[in-house]
């Protein structure tokens, strides 16, 4: 199906901690980004929690999230996403009670139910809590009430946190979330960047359950796609290598700081990690100008997003600047073409 309106086009962050730099330099490299973000029109900047990765650094998600937020003045901010079974929902609605106080109107919570790290940090985080994906809809249904008007004989408050009415935002990677997301009316994220396979039956499941909300009276649904943008496609190609080489580095269960580039992939892996690398990245956009907006509206006609975001694992951080800079000259130019198309 033809796409006919406009979409939102956002980032999504994971803080990469590039091979020889160090957290502080990457935390650093985030806030530029989002700065830059900012000016080009993004609308919202999500960071992910994860935990127990040489590459990432953005772990402690809430008070990164309150880094970002100080250095811009109106893009959103907020968890792309927090993974709740590692938290009590008391807490959660604490950190982003007092965010959403910090910086107004301005504070997404996205809720994952994943763990966010492999089974020894999760037990790590969870000591004592009881908690896990399983809960994930009570958990739910508790940290809503901690960010809603209180109500009568209610012994535990969130404060700050009550009645600020953080937005929430669901995501997923199975038709789990989808499901949830559409019986509680909230809009909903499919983290396609990394897994793709359900992209597909999940907005379906989303979309035709979705019921209206005091959130949200129609679906909301956003795409996770890799973009990788550069002035000519070899060398978007050759940028994207440092994302394979992630992916890669996680089969072998070898995870590390994000790698340089290299010419050719095809000396790093095997055909077997190839495939699999490949499944893992199909939904991704790579290349120059030209061939990126094809990609795109490719992405925009099959899934019908309301909302892209995109993410980007580039090495070198001018690189990563310039493919955000150009991805948002593409997004712009899309939704341009689509408004004149809807006015003629």
């Amino acid at each position: 199906m033809k796409r006919t309106s406009g979409f939102l086009y956002s980032v999504l962050d994971l803080v990469p901690i590039v091979q020889g730099s160090t957290a502080s330099e990457a935390l650093s490299r985030s806030l530029d980004l989002a700065q830059h973000a900012e000016r080009w029109g993004y609308h919202r900047y999500w960071v992910a929690e994860h935990h127990n990765i040489p590459g990432v650094a953005s772990a402690a998600t809430s008070v990164v999230i309150g880094h970002l937020a100080g250095g811009t003045t109106k893009m959103r901010i907020g968890s792309g996403g927090i993974m709740l079974p590692n938290h009590a929902p008391l807490v959660i609605a604490e950190q982003f009670g007092t965010l959403e106080s910090l910086y107004p109107g301005r504070i997404d919570l996205g809720l994952g139910r994943a763990p966010g790290g492999d089974q020894t940090t999760s037990r790590a985080l969870r000591r004592g809590l009881g908690s896990s994906g399983d809960t994930f809809p009570e958990d739910l249904q508790e940290l809503q009430g901690y960010l809603g008007k209180i109500q009568p004989g209610q012994k535990v408050r969130a404060v700050p946190g009550q009645d600020t009415n953080v937005p929430i935002y669901l995501l997923g990677s199975s038709t789990f979330s989808a499901s949830l997301a559409a019986e509680t009316g909230l809009p909903f994220a499919f983290a396609s960047h990394f897994a793709p396979e359900l992209l597909y039956q999940a907005l379906n499941i989303y979309r035709t359950r979705f019921k209206p909300s005091v959130f949200l009276d129609k679906p909301h649904a956003m795409v996770g796609v890799n973009v990788i943008a550069a002035d000519t496609d070899d060398e978007a190609t050759r940028l994207f290598s440092s994302l394979q080489q992630v992916f890669l580095n996680l089969i072998r269960g070898r995870p590390r700081e994000l790698q340089a580039p290299v010419d050719d992939i095809d000396e790093v892996w095997n055909p077997v990690e190839a495939a699999q690398v490949d499944r893992m990245t199909s939904c991704s956009a790579v290349g120059g100008p030209v061939t990126l907006r094809r990609q795109i509206e490719t992405l925009l006609d099959a899934t019908q997003a309301d909302e892209l975001i995109a993410t980007a694992h580039i090495f070198d951080p001018q690189a990563r600047l310039r493919s955000f800079e150009i991805a948002a000259g593409v997004f712009q130019d899309i939704n341009t073409s689509l408004a004149s198309k809807t006015h003629s």
